[in-house]
């Protein structure tokens, strides 16, 4: 049975890595494979590793009660967080605040627009996340680049610069949420760590690039259209909702730092307060229009499956801790490697594979905060190996799948254009990190 365990959990792995050709949602194998995975768990508990000297059903249906209780409180932090962010993203998108950043590009010289649009994902997306900030700048890359090829290009790096960018910040990617709620890193500490190396981790794909590219011609402009939603929302309105969903979300790791309150609780602060705010704002119209701007329709708008996701496979990542499977798998690792940059370089190369979601969550099982305390170079190799790795690869990140996905990026181009980019920062930024520690 434990070898059972182990197989669903691969097989539910193989599922989630072919959504796409199976054309089957990845949450629905998520979720199968994290409840199979308990009740393999309670049938087999005979031959688990974890379970040795218990032998009496009672006695294994209270364990595994408790431990399953206390990974869904700890998953339901993580869930309740990304639900609160992505509704406060959600808000400010809807309110075409993005504008403050989008309408400011105006150039049209190939090399300088390809900085332009990496430095503005880098930065972005420590502030919101990956994902949302590919979203963003691929919705933007479509109003401003008229070619294939050059869409396909600046799409790509955009996936480098989002992953690069989330890497660095406690909000700022899946991985380094679930490792800041965990207590595996902290907000000051993993941003000090990382951002030379996040940043190396862009800077030399774009240098390289800069190389290869010089002598393009100029991209030609395609003028700007109204949306519906910003011919109802004044430049006043679109400003200062981007003003305050930015300070919405800063200001939940100031919240942790000052009430030592897991994050979630300062995000649904954030959300209420936004809640009022915008309830009050639209006081004044019509109720289609006042209806279409409230948080309540957000929570429509928000990527729901993303969040059965998270629920499925940290769920089944659970199972396998409680099981011991992940403790063993600790012990080989350090067996046959002992090197923490080993380690943490192999996790990201195969975060380029599969999701790094459940690669980040098998490793907070594996290694107990008493063998790796909060803020060890461990912790903060991974959040960025697991961050930047999956760049490697279109399919290996959020950003990466929502790129590909809006731009309908060719999964073989990206491999022959901007996979070798993405792969010679990814060990330079590991290179810099072993310099500067």
């Amino acid at each position: 049975m434990a070898i059972l365990l182990a197989a669903v959990f691969i097989l539910g792995y193989v599922l989630i890595a072919f959504e796409h050709p199976l054309k089957i949602d990845k949450a629905a194998s998520a979720l199968l494979t994290g409840v199979f995975c308990w009740i393999i768990l309670l049938f087999g508990f005979e031959n688990m590793p974890a379970f040795e000297g218990i032998s009496s059903q009672p006695d294994v249906h209270k364990v595994l009660d408790e431990a399953l209780f206390e990974h869904l409180g700890e998953i339901a932090g993580i869930l309740f967080f990304l639900l609160g962010a992505m509704t406060i993203v959600e808000l400010v998108d809807v309110h075409e605040g993005f504008r403050a950043i989008t309408d400011r590009i105006t150039t049209t010289n190939r090399i300088k627009l390809l900085w332009v649009i990496s430095l503005i994902s880098f930065f972005l997306s420590a502030v919101l996340d990956n994902m949302t900030t590919a979203i963003i700048m691929c919705a933007l890359l479509r109003r401003i680049i008229k070619e294939k090829e050059n869409i396909w290009l600046f799409g790509g790096f955009v996936v480098i610069a989002a992953n690069a960018g989330g890497a660095w910040s406690p909000i700022g990617d899946v991985t380094t949420i679930m490792l800041w709620i965990g207590g595996q890193v902290t907000t000051v500490e993993i941003m000090q760590s990382l951002f030379i190396s996040s940043f190396v981790s862009l800077l030399v794909p774009l240098l390289a690039a800069t190389y290869f590219l010089r002598g393009g011609r100029a991209l030609p402009k395609i003028p700007v259209k109204e949306s519906k939603e910003h011919a109802q929302t004044t430049p006043l309105e679109q400003n200062i909702m981007f003003v305050l969903g930015g300070a919405a979300l800063l200001s939940v790791p100031v919240f942790k730092a000052f009430t030592h309150y897991p994050p979630y609780m300062g995000i649904l602060l954030a959300v209420g307060l936004l809640w009022y705010f915008t309830e009050l704002l639209h006081r004044g119209k019509a109720l289609e229009i006042k209806q279409g701007f409230s948080v309540a329709a957000m929570l429509h708008r928000i990527d729901t499956p993303s969040i059965l996701f998270f629920l499925g496979i940290l769920l089944a990542v659970g199972a396998l801790d409680t099981s011991g499977h992940l403790r063993l798998m600790a012990t080989f690792l350090n067996q046959t490697f002992g090197n923490i940059y080993i380690i943490n370089t192999l996790i990201g190369l195969l975060s380029a594979i599969v999701d790094n979601v459940p690669l980040v969550a098998a490793a907070m099982g594996m290694y107990p905060l008493t063998e790796f305390p909060p803020d060890a170079d461990f912790w903060n190799l991974l959040a960025y190996c697991a961050g930047t790795g999956g760049s490697i690869l279109i399919i290996g990140s959020a950003a990466g799948v929502a790129s590909m996905s809006i731009l309908k990026i060719d999964f073989l181009w990206y491999l022959k254009r901007i996979s070798g980019y993405a792969l010679l920062g990814y060990l330079a930024g590991i290179g810099v990190y072993y310099l500067m520690h």
